[in-house]
């Protein structure tokens, strides 16, 4: 470790003011600890704080990008509270956090707590980006119009996102019939997790219908249980650690990434190896998404920040060159 633990402020990466104060920070972490939809196993209250907490014992240099992608600036915000009264008062206080941090030029980055929160980034985010790219990677399609007297429970996160914008989903291996009926006569683009396990549908094919603005949605149940079991609602048969990335990587080259969100950590008491992964998972995709800006020397180069900081692009791609590619839909055949 890099650091001593003892001395480790309380924030993601644990770094100190000159890297995590708002005025330094390109990117901003919104913990949000709201369950209050969840079924099977709740928990993912307790996300955040857990992502949090392993984030401040990770390596900072990224062994992937060979860049210490901290240099960005990172600020982490105190947690969202959240609120009992209805799902609706949730989401409309994580649209207000969102957008506030999006108006100040800064990329939004959500940490759950569950996976209905998405909707309040979406909510904020699509005021400042008329054509917005979705992309879901999750277990579930989540496509449910409403679910137990709801329509911003986290069953119906798919659903919510369709409404705002071009959705593709990956890792898909779980839906009711209501869903697959929806998915059938609507744009979404779906991709099941046993195509992608078997070789027959390729990263580029999953993004290639994504636009130049993009948001992306991570629930960790799109891992398989072996990798991530710390989630509320596991599903057999998910994508790998790496084949997560890959995906995530393909995504980010060549478009502005708008804001980003990692939900349904579940912690389980005496494993830390799911929060240190989801830690890293983040991290990582801020190394993503600042890819051009870090370079490979391992320092961010000091630019006039813009709300456009979180565009990367691909090699020997122009500036503003981030191209509009026809949607396409695989029905997992």
């Amino acid at each position: 470790m890099s650091r001593t633990p003892r001395f480790v402020p309380r924030n993601f990466c644990g770094l100190p003011p000159a890297y995590s104060s708002w005025d330094s920070a390109r990117a901003v972490i919104i913990p949000v600890p709201y369950d209050l939809t969840s079924t099977y196993v709740s928990g993912s209250r307790s996300g955040p704080d857990a992502i949090i907490g392993a984030s401040m014992n990770m390596e900072h240099f990224d062994e992937e990008l060979r860049v210490e992608t901290f240099r960005i600036g990172i600020h982490t915000q105190d947690r969202l509270e959240p609120t009992a009264s209805s799902p609706d008062d949730m989401i409309a206080a994580v649209e207000r956090a969102v957008g506030r941090v999006a108006a100040a030029g800064k990329l939004p980055v959500t940490l759950g707590g569950e996976h209905s929160i998405t909707t309040g980034a979406l909510r904020a985010l699509k005021r400042r980006h008329r054509k917005l790219s979705i992309l879901q990677l999750d277990a579930h399609a989540d496509l449910r119009d409403a679910y137990q007297g709801t329509r911003q429970s986290h069953a119906c996160a798919g659903r919510r996102a369709a409404e705002m914008g071009t959705l593709v989903q990956a890792g898909i291996r779980s839906l009711s019939a209501e869903e697959e009926r929806f998915r059938l006569g609507s744009d979404v683009a779906t991709f099941f997790a046993a195509d992608i396990a078997e070789g027959r549908v390729s990263a580029q094919e999953i993004v290639a219908g994504l636009g130049e603005e993009l948001y992306i949605t991570v629930d960790l149940d799109a891992l398989d249980p072996s990798v991530m079991p710390a989630t509320g609602t596991p599903e057999p048969g998910g994508l790998g650690w790496y084949q997560l990335l890959g995906i995530l990587r393909a995504a980010c080259a060549g478009r502005r990434v708008v804001g980003f969100d990692v939900v349904e950590l579940c912690p389980i008491p005496g494993n830390v190896a799911p929060d240190f992964l989801a830690a890293k998972l983040v991290y990582r995709m801020l190394g993503y998404v600042f890819a051009d800006l870090l370079g490979r020397g391992g320092s961010a180069r000091r630019t006039r920040k813009t709300p456009d900081a979180g565009h990367t692009r691909a090699p020997g791609e122009t500036k503003g060159g981030g191209r509009h590619l026809r949607r396409r839909r695989s029905d997992g055949a």
